[in-house]
């Protein structure tokens, strides 16, 4: 081999860049070992970004298109280089490639639960998860303030950031925002809105921006969920008298179906059961319960309020006591036969064995013997 091949061989005449990983944010073109040839083409294609950094310091960046690295073409690094007009010789540089498409279908969710005040459960604990996608929008900025000297950069190494500030700004969004959790799954699309306003100036310090997001779904915790599934569950069975008598027509109507005459005798009995319910109460109709004629239901019997009586102890009157501490007072021997007793609407002061109401408590006497 000649030595102007070997020569020509460390000379990098076409700079380009092609992927299919769909998660490279930044590759950097090797160059390791070998020099830019002054003129060299440099081709940056639609969803591409080319930057340069020569030592250690950015110098140009290229959006898509086809240029012939020469003077005109660098001005940065022109100056950098000292170049005269006209000058030209091979160069040093490190080129990056910035993928500048959109980063699709990227996950958030809280790792934790968030703290809020429901005007109507009190203090809850929200969980929620979504989407969003992210693009980069200033190569230079996101080349100094999150690349660096990366080789190969990944959507996932600042996923990560992202989803915390993401998680941040939405536990502020929720506790201010003053929403019902039951009128947040309607809201979903308001919060998105909000939260992406709210990241949108810390994202592009990191010269990035988000497209798209999306709140997929705000949660309550298990146990509060089955409490509400309770609730709505109550709430849709309404009248439970109405949900008898519908429930018991479908029974009769499967069992009527049934040609076997245990099914007829099924359908016959719950008819007649049926029909026995429907009239020992009143007919509902639009405007409420409606008395039917010939059945009508007599009021429920009040309870029996407990006698309170006073007892003469040790001469002087106490209590008053109900009937279980009189059975009580009785068991010990304190309360006797013989013992005056008085309850609100008796006509005086008499003996607890001559109160209809008192005598069971005390053991059963003996008739005197025959003389």
């Amino acid at each position: 081999m000649a030595i102007f091949d070997i020569l020509g061989g460390e000379f990098i005449e076409v700079i380009e860049w092609t992927d299919d990983t769909r998660d490279t944010m930044v590759w950097r073109f090797p160059t390791v070992g070998n020099a830019i040839k002054y003129g060299a083409k440099l081709t940056v294609r639609e969803g591409q970004a080319a930057v340069f950094v020569h030592e250690g310091q950015l110098a140009d960046t290229f959006g898509p298109g086809l240029y012939m690295l020469e003077t005109n073409n660098l001005p940065v690094l022109t100056r950098l280089q000292h170049w005269d007009h006209g000058f030209r010789s091979p160069f040093k540089s490190e080129i990056y490639f910035v993928n500048t498409t959109r980063f699709n279908d990227l996950k958030w969710g809280t790792r934790n639960p968030i703290m809020a005040r429901d005007p109507e459960f009190g203090p809850v604990r929200l969980r929620a998860f979504g989407t969003y996608s992210m693009r980069v929008t200033d190569p230079a900025r996101f080349m100094t303030e999150i690349v660096g000297t990366d080789g190969e950069f990944t959507r996932d190494e600042i996923a990560f950031q992202i989803r915390n500030v993401i998680v941040q700004e939405f536990s502020r969004v929720i506790a201010g925002s003053g929403l019902p959790v039951l009128d947040m799954a309607a809201n979903t699309g308001q919060l998105g809105q909000l939260v992406a306003k709210a990241i949108e100036p810390t994202i592009a310090a990191y010269g990035l921006t988000i497209p798209e997001f999306y709140i997929e779904n705000i949660s309550l915790p298990q146990d509060v969920e089955k409490m509400l599934d309770k609730r709505t569950s109550m709430g849709i069975l309404g009248d439970l008298d109405r949900f008898g008598q519908y429930a018991a027509g479908e029974a009769m109507a499967n069992a009527s179906q049934n040609p076997g005459a245990a099914g007829a005798g099924m359908g016959a009995a719950m008819g007649a059961a049926l029909g026995a319910g429907m009239a020992a109460r009143p007919a509902s109709g639009p405007w409420g319960s409606v008395p039917q004629a010939g059945a009508a239901t007599p009021p429920p019997v009040p309870p029996q309020a407990d006698a309170q009586w006073h007892v003469a102890l040790n001469g002087a009157a106490q209590g008053p006591y109900g009937r279980a501490q009189m059975e009580r007072l009785a068991t010990e021997g304190r309360v006797m036969r013989d013992t005056l007793v008085w309850t609100p609407g008796q006509d005086g002061w008499r003996k607890a064995g001559e109160v209809t109401d008192l005598a069971p408590i005390f053991p059963a006497m003996p008739p005197p013997l025959p003389g």
